[in-house]
């Protein structure tokens, strides 16, 4: 069943077409770290996501602008970072085929790397250091895009508070089928 049900999960340039269909101009992109059980050996170690300080597998998830969930990625290790997840799955090309842009947090930055700054397909605001202090404008942006982003949280709250989740192993090829029957379950649920 869970087989049948994560084949109809979209594939990203389907639900990233849909969306520019739609008449869509943007999409929410963020990644998310889905807690599993830990296992005992050196197979498990690439799971343990140091910032979170646990063991999990990592997903990236597409919504649309109100929070619906589109898309989720195949799990990765917990310690993949939100970069490498994103050009792993070519997330940049797939959005500038369709003629999308992105919203994301502070973890893609860098992901998109244009030459022209006018074609910036990703925006993920701007980051605070300890030499370089952010300006007056670049908080304002930051709220903005804080604000335009507080949907995506919506829709990953109707995929988390599945139960079955908590029972997760570690095993990404099973993950990845589990999360994407979860996430037609959920989109139907929510169609209702």
């Amino acid at each position: 069943m869970i087989g049948l049900l994560a084949a109809k999960a979209p594939r990203l340039d389907r639900a990233l077409r849909k969306i520019a269909k739609r008449g869509g101009e943007v999409v929410l992109i963020d990644g998310t770290l889905v807690p599993t059980q830990r296992r005992t050996g050196a197979d498990d170690r690439p799971n343990y996501s140091g910032k979170h300080h646990r063991h999990g597998l990592h997903f990236l998830a597409l919504t649309d602008e109100k929070g619906k969930l589109i898309w989720i990625s195949a799990a990765r290790p917990g310690r993949t970072y939100d970069t490498t997840a994103a050009r792993h799955d070519k997330i940049t090309r797939h959005l500038k085929a369709a003629g999308l842009g992105a919203l994301a947090d502070l973890g893609f930055i860098g992901v998109d790397k244009p030459k022209n700054p006018d074609d910036l397909v990703i925006v993920a605001g701007f980051k605070a250091t300890r030499a370089r202090k952010l300006t007056p404008g670049q908080k304002q942006a930051d709220r903005i895009l804080a604000a335009g982003r507080a949907p995506v949280e919506h829709g990953f709250a109707h995929l988390k508070n599945w139960r079955i989740l908590t029972k997760l192993r570690t095993d990404p090829g099973r993950a990845t089928a589990l999360l994407r029957a979860l996430l037609v379950l959920t989109n139907i649920e929510v169609n209702r």
